[in-house]
């Protein structure tokens, strides 16, 4: 298949000999650009990695680009998968905890659930777990983050007192965080509405 607009052909390429498609991904396109003239980059697309090169790029130069980025978004997507489960979870909340609340406790659990329809995260600080909505699975990991300093600050001050906002503070995306999650609240209500 082949596309062209502008400048720019998509051309449906063969994955990589020896190269794992991430889930979710069906095919790898290679994106030529007339305005491209150096850079190369990839992203997912729609069930489909896009290799972007400049127009003027060899054939044996796009194929191992094509190579190179499809294997760089497949391993990175593996390592995301990796940690997106309980046991990476508990790993980022102790880095987490480290670099931004390092007098709480390390927890002894932290987890996703599928319960928590109206948080985001809670914590039980008599026994120290945490758990985090698997709504947020998908969400950026700043915004994971700043829920787990939340969550954390906890383990320190049971209340949202002032003590508990200067911990929370440190986390300097903390406000940015808090917007993303009233905005995807707002947008998620709004679409039940159907507005």
């Amino acid at each position: 298949m082949r596309a062209v607009r502008r400048g720019v052909t998509d051309t449906i390429v063969p994955v990589p000999a020896g190269v794992t498609l991430p889930a979710g991904v069906d095919r790898v396109v290679l994106r030529r650009s007339a305005r491209r003239r150096r850079s190369v980059a990839a992203r997912r697309e729609d069930g489909r990695i896009v290799v972007m090169v400049p127009a003027s790029m060899s054939s044996a130069e796009e194929t191992r680009w094509v190579r190179e980025m499809v294997e760089r978004i497949a391993t990175r997507e593996q390592h995301r998968a990796q940690e997106a489960g309980d046991d990476g979870l508990m790993a980022r909340a102790a880095r987490v905890r480290r670099a931004y609340v390092p007098e709480a406790p390390d927890p002894v659990s932290v987890r996703w659930v599928s319960n928590q329809r109206t948080r985001w995260g809670s914590c039980t600080s008599a026994n120290r777990t945490i758990r985090l909505s698997d709504r947020m699975r998908t969400m950026p990991d700043w915004v994971i983050d700043a829920v787990l300093v939340h969550e954390l600050a906890h383990l320190v001050h049971a209340d949202h007192g002032p003590q508990f906002r200067r911990i929370e503070r440190r986390y300097g995306l903390i406000e940015k965080a808090n917007g993303f999650l009233e905005g995807w609240d707002a947008g998620v209500a709004a679409t039940r509405r159907g507005g």
